[in-house]
């Protein structure tokens, strides 16, 4: 049988999503210990790929197995394997034709950004920091360019290998609450560290560095060195991934809703 998941995880304590040698990566432990309950080795594919220190309320991933258990003990029984930090939150079976990250049509992220004279503490590695004064305003006003077809180029790291530059970004919002800037994407994939890349060139559009208008700018030209360095990991959620009702997965319809995720 083939079954979906829906995995959360606080990425801090990880090198990342996909296994690596060393091991000490998200992946690794789910695959330990969704063998533990299956009886035998279960290699899993996810929807998307996150980085060292990038977290994830909303991660999907399947796996197919032999194994003849109640999807419970791929909940509960699973959850006894892993780490407090790695958590699953339901499975559910799917066709034979379903693909964690093929069958999905959209990714959502959201990025945590505190921004206060002082440092965090309880925020510490869940949430991005800056120091000076940030205008929300501006920055959904450079925000608002984003969204469309383009050539994501200027937002793409150097070592992606996507094998093209061009994404459809449906969504992209910044607001405040309180000490905390939320900035919610969606798109139909992302490029490697392009939220973070966004998050830090919208920074420059907050602080004044630059006018809003400078991120047509830099969507125009496709060159990275014109945009602001990467930011922070650490304020970096998957929240969810989209798919066709048909597949029938207890996604959110909508991740970024108030009280539906983080904030």
């Amino acid at each position: 049988m083939k079954v979906a998941l829906g995995v959360e995880y606080d990425g801090a304590a990880f090198r990342g999503w996909q296994t690596q040698p060393g091991k000490g990566t998200v992946q690794d432990e789910l695959e330990a210990a969704l063998a533990r309950i299956a009886g035998h080795p279960v290699p899993v594919v996810c929807a998307g790929r996150t980085d060292a220190g990038v977290h994830a309320t909303g991660q999907v991933v399947h796996f197919e197995t032999l194994a003849n258990r109640p999807l419970s003990a791929w909940v509960r029984g699973v959850n006894t394997f892993l780490p407090p930090s790695v958590a699953v939150r339901w499975a559910s079976p799917v066709e034979e034709d379903f693909h964690a990250r093929f069958s999905a049509f959209g990714r959502c992220y959201r990025y945590l950004l505190i921004n206060r004279a002082q440092r965090p503490g309880v925020w510490h590695g869940r949430a991005g920091w800056y120091h000076h004064a940030l205008d929300e305003t501006r920055m959904q006003e450079g925000a608002r360019l984003l969204v469309g077809e383009h050539d994501f180029s200027a937002f793409r790291a150097a070592d992606c290998q996507a094998r093209s530059p061009v994404k459809l970004l449906r969504h992209a919002e910044v607001r405040r609450h309180g000490d905390v800037l939320v900035f919610d994407f969606e798109a139909s994939a992302f490029l490697h560290h392009m939220v973070r890349n966004m998050v830090g060139s919208l920074v420059y559009v907050g602080q004044g560095k630059q006018p809003p208008s400078w991120i047509r700018d830099l969507l125009a030209a496709g060159d990275r060195k014109m945009a602001a360095p990467t930011f922070s990991a650490a304020g970096l959620y998957l929240v969810g991934v989209r798919y066709e009702d048909r597949w029938g997965l207890p996604v959110p319809a909508n991740p970024f809703l108030p009280g539906a995720m983080i904030l």
